[in-house]
């Protein structure tokens, strides 16, 4: 549906003040529908992600940097979503023999196995750009690079 049906607006001061709405608008729009596939499980979305880079590294531990780095949303507080999968035995914290103010995180076998079990979500997430093509999808992954650059 065209964004100006969606927000109920019909005209916009320009054609880029148009695709900033789009964007933010989307961007709220897919994070509800991902936000929904989780809604039966026992992490949230910023948890999932974590764990998903707790895997990416295993089986060599990470650090609260690296994870700040490495997360999708970067405004996400990363200690505290450790503090919750640590608490749900998802993950390991154990002081850096090297630098004992650093934390050394590691996923645990619960976590894999937890995130074995939504392996699924990966799927029902390509439901939300069904209607793209494969070189739409490619495209417009150029597009968005390009625009952070």
């Amino acid at each position: 549906m065209k964004l100006e049906d969606e927000i109920q607006q019909k005209k916009f001061k320009s054609i880029q003040q148009k695709l900033m709405l789009n964007l933010i608008y989307t961007t709220n729009w897919l994070t509800a529908k991902q936000d929904s596939l989780f809604k039966d499980s026992d992490v949230t979305v910023q948890q999932y992600n974590v764990l998903r880079i707790l895997r990416g590294q295993y089986p060599n531990p990470c650090n609260i940097k690296l994870i700040k780095e490495r997360m999708l949303d970067r405004m996400s507080d990363a200690s505290r979503i450790v503090d919750k999968l640590f608490a749900k035995q998802l993950l390991l914290r154990k002081e850096c023999p090297n630098d004992r103010r650093s934390v050394d995180i590691i996923i645990t076998e619960k976590g894999l196995e937890l995130l074995q079990s939504l392996d699924y979500i990966d799927e029902l997430s390509k439901e939300n750009i069904k209607s793209l093509n494969d070189d739409e999808i490619n495209t417009l992954n150029n597009l968005l690079d390009k625009l952070r650059d």
